[in-house]
């Protein structure tokens, strides 16, 4: 086998074999295939695409470049969520001590942000001591004794998609959709969940621009898990607006936390109690209540025991940015659109994200919204709130959103878009 017959295969349009695939993962992983050869074969894929025989083949080999979990161990089935990432998704946080509080063990392996796109494990990383590195050992007794855990992938994991991820990003393939695809199920596939829910985002905030793309996306998971063995199902959802009210790591803790209590946007709420319902279907609770459990308080007491279990205090008062910059309405009407890209790009800019994974990133910063698309708003009146460490930054993140919203005259008709589109299983 050689680098360049496998890149010229694809480059014409041609099927990978299944020998061809697991020969360029591994020796891409040992070093034996260079950068720039694996970026022309990404570019190729993007171009020309995969069938679902190849996308399972290079997935099966991505997972078998390092090792896999096992929970058979834990007396509660297993159940997960993957989200494909957007703006002011934090719904992760309260999701996983719901679930967890309904019966199920959740074994959340999260990420960190890129670009406009928030992370899971850096919103957390605001509270106070808490770890997103654990050992295989901590996970299961977190597990074990919380039913619920949130945390970084271990070096182990599918470490064929940990350089392959990086390398997809300098090189304009992230949106080739096998590789997003088999990127996502490695990973979740050796984590050994035995089911798996997907919140595959569409919009102008989501990788997926297109209601179309992100079906295509969805149903090649979906297969994928199902093929592995994994019950998956995979959820469309909105993210042409902004999730809650606010963009930002302590402010999404807060905002979850205010979810955790009872209150919170009604648009997080909504999809939290969607996807747990999903969960825990797939995990063969069918009667469990996730509405209930989030009322009585028991999602909460799991939500402080899982914070607590990795280092963090969950009475801790959370880091707030030391400047504001308030945005007002211009005119009085309608806010008919909140564009979430925007939102997202003036975030990252602000502190909230990063353009490199080496970045680091404030924790007080991000986007806090006081309006969503269908308020009415008056003139004078803020519609969102900048937060920065440094305030030089404003000029930046105020490039981003001149476009980002509209203001239709009073009275002018507003229908929502739904939270979750379409259902795929």
């Amino acid at each position: 086998m050689d680098a360049i017959s496998v890149i010229r295969t694809k480059r014409d349009r041609g099927e990978l074999s299944p020998e061809q695939i697991d020969w360029v993962i591994d020796a891409y992983t040992r070093g034996e295939v260079a950068d720039e050869q694996m970026s022309a074969l990404a570019m190729a894929i993007l171009l020309n695409g995969m069938n679902r025989t190849e996308i399972a083949r290079w997935t099966a080999a991505m997972i078998a470049s390092g090792e896999r979990m096992d929970f058979g161990a834990l007396s509660r089935p297993t159940t997960d969520k993957h989200s494909t990432g957007g703006v002011g998704d934090k719904i992760t946080l309260p999701l996983a001590p719901l679930v967890a509080a309904c019966g199920a063990a959740v074994p959340q392996l999260s990420g960190r942000g890129l670009g406009h796109t928030g992370g899971t494990l850096d919103k957390l990383e605001s509270i106070p001591g808490w770890r997103a590195h654990i050992s295989n050992a901590e996970m299961l007794d977190v597990l074990d004794t919380t039913g619920a855990v949130i945390c970084a992938a271990g070096d182990g994991l599918a470490p064929a998609d940990k350089k392959l991820y990086a390398l997809r990003d300098v090189t304009g393939t992230v949106e080739a959709i096998p590789l997003i695809a088999s990127s996502i199920m490695s990973k979740k596939i050796a984590e050994g969940t035995g089911a798996l829910v997907l919140d595959v985002k569409v919009g102008s905030g989501a990788f997926m621009k297109t209601i179309e793309d992100a079906r295509e996306l969805a149903s090649t998971m979906v297969a994928l898990g199902t093929d592995s063995g994994v019950r998956t199902v995979a959820l469309l959802t909105d993210m042409s607006t902004p999730l809650g009210l606010t963009a930002g790591n302590a402010l999404e803790v807060r905002e979850s936390v205010e979810v955790l209590a009872g209150g919170g946007p009604k648009d997080v709420i909504d999809l939290t109690l969607a996807l747990a319902r999903e969960m825990l279907d797939a995990a063969g609770l069918k009667d469990a209540d996730p509405e209930k459990a989030l009322a009585d308080g028991s999602a909460m007491d799991v939500w402080r025991r899982m914070i607590s279990a990795q280092g963090g205090d969950p009475d801790a008062e959370l880091p707030v940015a030391r400047e504001q910059h308030v945005i007002s309405a211009p005119s009085s009407g309608v806010l008919t659109r909140l564009d979430a890209y925007d939102v997202g790009v003036a975030a990252w800019r602000l502190g909230a994200g990063r353009a490199r994974k080496e970045d680091p990133v404030q924790a007080g910063a991000g986007v806090e919204l006081h309006a969503k698309p269908g308020d009415t708003v008056a003139e004078g009146q803020p519609l969102m709130t900048l937060h920065t460490d440094t305030p030089e930054k404003f000029e930046y993140a105020l490039k981003a959103l001149p476009g980002s919203y509209d203001i239709a005259p009073a009275g002018t008709p507003f229908t929502a878009t739904p939270v979750v589109r379409e259902r795929i299983a």
